[in-house]
C-alpha cells in the first residue's frame, strides 16, 4: 500500500484532540443549510422592516421621513419625494417576502441593492453593519432559501407537473 493509499483508508475518528476537532466538525457539517438560511433570512429582515416601520404612520409616509431623504438620506438622480416612497415600499415589502421565503433571490437582490446604496452613498462607515447585511444576503442569493420556504413549495408544486 502507498502512503497515499494509508493516508485514505486512515480511520474517520483521530485519538485525541485530533479526534474532538473532527467529531465537532461532522456535528457541524450536519447542520442542514435551512437552519441558516432561515437565520440569514430573518434577522437582516427586521432591520430592515424596523427601519420601514419608522418611515410611517399609518399608511401615510411621516413629514420626518420626506425630510430625512431630502436632508441626511439625499440620493442623486433621483427626487427626495420618490426616494423616500420607494424605500419604504422597500422596506415594508421585501422583507416580507424574505421571512417568507418567496421570491428569496430577488428580496435579497433588492435589500443587497439598498444596502449597497445605504453603504456608498449615505452612511460610508457604517461598512460593518451594511457587510454583514450584505454577507447574509450574498448567501441567500447564491443558495436560495431551504426547506422552510414557500420557494421550496412552489419549485416541489412544479417539479411534480
Amino acid at each position: 500500500m502507498t502512503d497515499a493509499t494509508t493516508a485514505r483508508a486512515a480511520p474517520a475518528t483521530a485519538p485525541g484532540l485530533a479526534g474532538i476537532v473532527s467529531r465537532i466538525i461532522g456535528a457541524m457539517d450536519r447542520l442542514p443549510w435551512s437552519v441558516a438560511a432561515l437565520a440569514l433570512r430573518i434577522f437582516p429582515a427586521a432591520v430592515f422592516w424596523q427601519s420601514g416601520r419608522t418611515k410611517v404612520d399609518g399608511f401615510a409616509l411621516k413629514d420626518s421621513t420626506f425630510f430625512l431623504f431630502e436632508h441626511e438620506y439625499a440620493l442623486p438622480l433621483i427626487s427626495h419625494v420618490h426616494a423616500a416612497y420607494l424605500a419604504t415600499i422597500a422596506e415594508h415589502v421585501l422583507p416580507v417576502l424574505l421571512v417568507l421565503g418567496l421570491a428569496t433571490r430577488f428580496s435579497a437582490l433588492g435589500l443587497l441593492i439598498m444596502t449597497a446604496t445605504i453603504q456608498f452613498l449615505v452612511y460610508p462607515g457604517a461598512w460593518i453593519t451594511h457587510g454583514l447585511w450584505a454577507a447574509a444576503f450574498l448567501a441567500l442569493i447564491a443558495k436560495g432559501p431551504g426547506v422552510v420556504s414557500v420557494d421550496h413549495w412552489v419549485k416541489g408544486y412544479f417539479a411534480r407537473r
